[in-house]
């Protein structure tokens, strides 16, 4: 009987341990492989921009607004493509915050860039 509880135990402690190092490996293994790129380009509210056509030195404020109230930032390259921020860890933290003082502004990000679906999104390392 002894022997039985023992090795229940053992057995509950040894799964402890493997799951969360069998699943940090799984996430590894499908992490996809970004590019490290410079962009340039301009800090927009997506909203405003694509839903009702605002933008410029005029909307800023309104753009800062909307992130506070949660509505994305991203950023609009010169090369024409739209690089959606997102964070580097699980779980992640959003970008507004970083990216609200340049609404509107035209910015230099450094970061990794990974491409999927159609769409582009960006891991800032810098912005100038």
């Amino acid at each position: 009987m002894l022997k039985r509880i023992l090795s229940t135990l053992a057995t509950g402690a040894l799964l402890v341990v493997a799951i969360p190092v069998v699943a940090q490996a799984q996430q590894m293994a499908s992490a996809p492989k970004g590019t490290q790129k410079t962009i340039t380009g301009t800090v927009i509210d997506v909203s405003c921009k694509f839903g009702q056509g605002l933008s410029g030195k005029d909307h800023t404020m309104c753009a800062q607004v909307c992130a506070d109230k949660g509505i994305p930032l991203a950023i609009l390259g010169d090369d024409g493509k739209l690089y959606v921020p997102v964070s580097p860890s699980m779980p992640g933290e959003g970008s507004n915050q970083q990216l609200k003082p340049h609404a509107e502004q035209q910015v230099t990000v450094t970061g990794t860039v990974f491409a999927a679906g159609g769409a582009n999104a960006i891991q800032i390392a810098s912005i100038r």
